[in-house]
């Protein structure tokens, strides 16, 4: 018989919450007595809420020998990279992040040009928008080190597995400082109250490395010659010369995407989603999904996912936030634009989730720039219907359905403010329809769900970029601009954190070949 091997058990969730009642179920599965199991290890962790009672699946090894303790993974060894030669990248989230790490890995210097604030700076920046309305256009949920994802929930799940190693993001992220949790959980998550200090540790190990990260500096230019990228430019005046610049820059950065039309740098249109936020008082989320009247305290709050197809195009929940919060994530002051976080505890009293209508394909001579343009105009009406401020328009899930305008709204955790008004007339007609059936179906996929206690908060749509910058396949350049490497969810090749890192890792490990072969 092997020392070692890997067991699926089932337990409740007190049990998974217990190690020696996880060993003794596991040895129960594997025909021993649990004093033969000298050590035991989770590899996977998620939860089964299908039936009456909710059920922890684990997968665990055990061992008949010895302990099976991992350590946690030290935080990076890197090299020297003060003299190697220089990549710019433009902007310093998630893909940013870990392309100048993996840049340095490979003897490259990366120099990071954000033009938001430092997470500490940053924070003062957020506290004017949530208490009083001022959005800074530079620093704010969007802009800033770590990028929407600092504050924005730190969800790490993805499908993207094709597309990189998913365990070494995770694990590079436990060295900085994740829980190291997120190594077996389903769905991995760190909270927006951990991420900032991770990104700080991210920063100091890359300038410790010899890299630089610089704040406050804005892109409004590219400098090229020949057919090639040359540097950069920033608002300030400063020029950075490179012969390789990764666009990092995140699905908001329409100044770069104008930037790029205006140049002449192909940039096509993509589809998106637009719709709205849904927030739930989260124990009607716990009493659907777990079937009980009041949560055991062993599970986490309740999450969901649902997706519906009607007339032709999906309606489909978004980053949902169990106890978690409704984030006003504007980046000019005259557009109002929802998101959602939870902290790590996801203890907070009410449930959100976009709920978004996938847009149309749109045909491909038409303006590159067109999905820019819609949310910029339903942003601004939005702003409009919430009374100019970041105020945000609001609705009661029946009372949309119906038609109704809410008389008055739930209490909600969207930091300005929301007041009354038909989002059936807010809305894009063919959105407010497609929404309007999609939450009908909703209701009877999850008896409960359709609740006037639920409000709908407008606008959620930066639920990805509405553009794609195209590179070839092979270097990962722009095709009509060699040596410019569009990169991470902004350009359209990644959708959350984890993607966005592997795709950071991708174009830095391209760079590093195509520079040992010149």
């Amino acid at each position: 018989m092997s020392a070692e091997r890997v067991l699926d058990i089932v337990v409740s969730p007190m049990e998974a919450a217990a190690p020696e009642l996880v060993r003794q179920a596991a040895a129960e599965e594997a025909g021993l007595a649990p004093a033969a199991i000298r050590g035991i290890r989770v590899l996977r962790r998620s939860i089964d809420a299908r039936a009456r009672e909710p059920r922890i699946r684990l997968r665990v090894m055990i061992s008949m020998t010895g302990g099976l303790e991992e350590p946690l993974p030290p935080l990076p060894t890197l090299p020297d990279v003060h003299r190697a030669p220089m990549v710019a990248i433009v902007g310093c989230g998630p893909a940013g992040l870990f392309a100048a790490l993996e840049s340095i890995r490979a003897g490259i210097r990366p120099v990071i040009i954000e033009r938001g604030k430092d997470v500490r700076e940053r924070r003062r920046d957020l506290a004017a928008i949530n208490r009083h309305g001022l959005v800074d256009r530079d620093s704010n949920y969007c802009f800033g080190e770590g990028g929407a994802g600092t504050y924005s929930d730190g969800k790490l799940f993805t499908r993207s597995h094709k597309r990189g190693d998913v365990q070494r993001v995770l694990r590079d992220l436990v060295a900085f400082g994740a829980p190291s949790d997120i190594l077996v959980d389903a769905h991995p998550h760190i909270g927006t109250n951990k991420l900032p200090g991770i990104i700080v540790s991210m920063r100091q190990a890359i300038r410790s490395a010899g890299g630089e990260v610089h704040f406050g500096s804005r892109v409004c230019d590219l400098l090229t010659a020949g057919g090639r990228v040359r540097g950069l430019r920033t608002a300030n005046g400063e020029e950075v010369l490179a012969d390789h610049v990764v666009l990092a820059t995140g699905h908001s950065a329409r100044d770069i995407f104008q930037l790029l039309h205006d140049r002449g740098i192909t940039v096509l249109r993509k589809p998106f989603a637009m719709g709205v936020r849904i927030e739930h008082p989260q124990a009607v989320i716990d009493r659907i999904q777990y079937h009980c009247d009041v949560r055991d305290p062993y599970l986490p709050p309740a999450s969901y996912s649902l997706v519906q197809q009607v007339d032709g195009l999906g309606v489909h929940s978004f980053c949902m936030c169990p106890g978690g919060i409704i984030a006003p994530c504007a980046t000019a002051p005259d557009e109002v634009v929802t998101n959602g976080w939870s902290p790590s505890k996801r203890n907070n009293p009410f449930a959100n989730s976009g709920v978004v209508v996938q847009s149309s394909t749109p045909p491909s001579d038409g303006d590159p720039l067109g999905g820019v343009h819609e949310q910029r105009e339903l942003e601004h009406a939005a702003w409009i219907a919430g009374g100019r401020d970041q105020c945000a328009p609001a609705q009661r899930m029946e009372d949309f359905i119906t038609g109704r305008i809410s008389a008055d709204l739930p209490p909600c955790s969207y930091p300005p403010g929301i007041v009354p008004h038909a989002l059936h007339e807010l809305l894009p007609p063919p959105i407010a329809m497609r929404l309007r059936e999609g939450l009908v179906a909703f209701g009877r996929k999850m008896r409960g769900y359709r609740t006037n206690e639920a409000v709908l908060v407008a606008v959620e749509s930066r639920t990805s970029s509405p553009v794609r910058i195209p590179r070839d396949p092979d270097t990962l350049m722009h095709p009509r601009l060699q040596g410019l490497y569009p990169c991470g969810e902004g350009a359209g090749y990644a959708g959350g954190i984890v993607s966005a890192a592997m795709d950071g890792q991708r174009v830095a490990h391209r760079i590093a070949l195509t520079m040992q072969r010149s």
